[in-house]
């Protein structure tokens, strides 16, 4: 579902990713992990084209996102995304939040986006809210209603990038909770996360980042069991010690 092939990009003199290479199959669970400024959030921004990248090549399902020929709008309506800060409209209702890319990107008529946005609110056990301003909700309610938008355009997969970091701890479980049922359901996802009990319990496998490369690309399992690099070995003593 998505190749990433030597991908490298730098600001001027300032190298962040360098000849970055892996791959996410279709129904797989990806996450990456790794010190503040490894490259994990630039990684994850250049597979939907929000950042561009200077070298490789990074293709989701059959399409080159660096080609200059490629339409980067149609590819992000169909690749989901949730960011750290939620960016809802603060403007609109929860249920308009849900309605307006359906309409205006899929073509939708209003009718079948508000059906389909009250559904997925449904999902996201916030039903009550769909009439409320994204500044009424709690961050964890704001962060399920970022993740129903993202599933009302049937997205082919989901990018996460650190969805739970601006939370509250007390509200962090509520959003896992549906990222996690997203997993099980099938959802092909590749996921920036801190939340290692979320890894171990859903990923298909760990990317562990350093400066800007990929160290480790392993099974949960052995990345958890036995991290072959010494520096993945320090940031899992002190992510899990705690």
């Amino acid at each position: 579902m998505i190749s990433i092939n030597n991908v490298s990009k730098h600001y001027g003199a300032f190298q962040v990713l360098t000849d970055c290479t892996t791959h996410v199959n279709k129904g797989e669970v990806i996450v990456v992990c790794g010190p503040s400024g490894s490259g994990k959030s630039t990684l994850i921004k250049c597979v939907n084209g929000l950042e561009p990248f200077q070298s490789g090549e990074i293709v989701v399902d059959e399409i080159s996102v660096g080609d200059p020929k490629t339409n980067l709008s149609k590819l992000r309506s169909r690749v989901g995304m949730v960011f750290q800060n939620f960016e809802l409209f603060p403007h609109m209702s929860i249920i308009e939040n849900l309605s307006i890319a359906q309409v205006k990107v899929l073509g939708r008529g209003a009718d079948e986006a508000r059906a389909k946005g009250s559904k997925l609110l449904d999902r996201v056990g916030l039903s009550a809210q769909a009439g409320k301003f994204p500044g009424q909700l709690s961050g964890g309610q704001q962060q399920r209603v970022a993740i129903a938008r993202a599933l009302a355009m049937d997205p082919i997969c989901m990018l996460f990038d650190e969805p739970t970091s601006a939370l509250d701890p007390e509200m962090v479980n509520e959003v896992l909770d549906v990222m996690t049922e997203l997993a099980q359901e099938g959802m092909t996802m590749m996921c920036v996360t801190h939340e290692m009990g979320f890894a171990k319990r859903v990923a298909n496998r760990v990317i562990f980042m350093d400066q800007g490369k990929i160290v480790e690309d392993d099974s949960k399992e052995a990345f958890f069991a036995n991290p072959r690099s010494e520096r993945a070995q320090q940031f899992l003593a002190k992510i899990l010690h705690h």
